[in-house]
């Protein structure tokens, strides 16, 4: 055993990772009963069980660190399991064969969507909690979806085999892919926030059902009239402001 090996398994070392988890679950719990920015620090280390007024700061240096931590604890699982589905897609090679395939593959890329997520609903630790903290993200009147979607996620294979299947007025104008994803979690966090069901697949088999059709859902004669008129003053309000 080496000596670095020695040091991580120390009791300190051990203690240390503990008390870390121990402040992560507590961030959970609150995060979601009261909001990430309800929950105050002070109370997140009274539920650790923590005396030690400088754990948290040491530990995740302030909120937006502890909340990175929560996410970092559950998105790893979420995208490695929507990596696998989209890598199925892909190797599938059928998309478009049959006369439906569009349809087809918008059902198989909303489970993408779907299915990894809501495996947290069945995961004990903390997985309920986390679903409700990344709904709160997504649909915040400001959304801080960068907190979210960070750099190597699943998302962004997910949007790119995504796009050729919508209308262009679907991801240019409406961003219907961003609408999709805060109604997904925001079912899941409401799924999330009540009693733990038995099965939750009817219950996931559906949300899949209502993704695919959000995704599938055309843009209607008068949106379409609606978006041209909008577009129609904007151009004639740039022409006026360069005379």
């Amino acid at each position: 055993m080496t000596a670095h090996e020695t040091h991580a398994t120390s009791p300190r070392s051990r203690q240390a990772g503990d008390t870390r988890a121990t402040l992560i679950r507590a961030a959970e719990q609150l995060f979601a009963a009261k909001g990430i920015d309800g929950a105050s620090l002070n109370e997140i280390k009274r539920a650790a069980g923590q005396r030690n007024a400088t754990a948290l700061q040491y530990h995740f240096g302030d909120r937006a660190g502890l909340l990175r931590a929560v996410l970092d604890k559950h998105l790893p699982a979420v995208d490695a399991r929507r990596e696998v589905l989209l890598q199925q897609y892909e190797d599938s090679g059928d998309s478009g064969d049959s006369g439906d395939g569009g349809a087809v593959d918008l059902r198989t890329l909303a489970a993408a969507l779907v299915l990894p997520a809501a495996a947290k609903l069945a995961e004990p630790d903390g997985g309920r909690e986390f679903l409700q903290i990344v709904a709160e993200l997504l649909n915040r009147p400001e959304p801080l979806v960068e907190v979210v979607v960070t750099e190597g996620s699943s998302i962004y294979p997910w949007r790119r085999l995504v796009e050729p299947l919508l209308a262009p007025e679907s991801v240019a104008v409406f961003h219907t892919r961003f609408t999709v994803m805060r109604f997904c979690h925001a079912e899941l966090a409401a799924r999330a926030a009540g009693r733990p069901r038995r099965d939750d697949r009817l219950f996931t088999s559906r949300l899949v059902d209502l993704v695919t059709a959000l995704l599938a859902t055309p843009v209607s004669a008068q949106t379409a009239r609606l978006l041209e008129d909008r577009n129609r003053k904007g151009r004639s309000e740039r022409k006026a402001a360069t005379r």
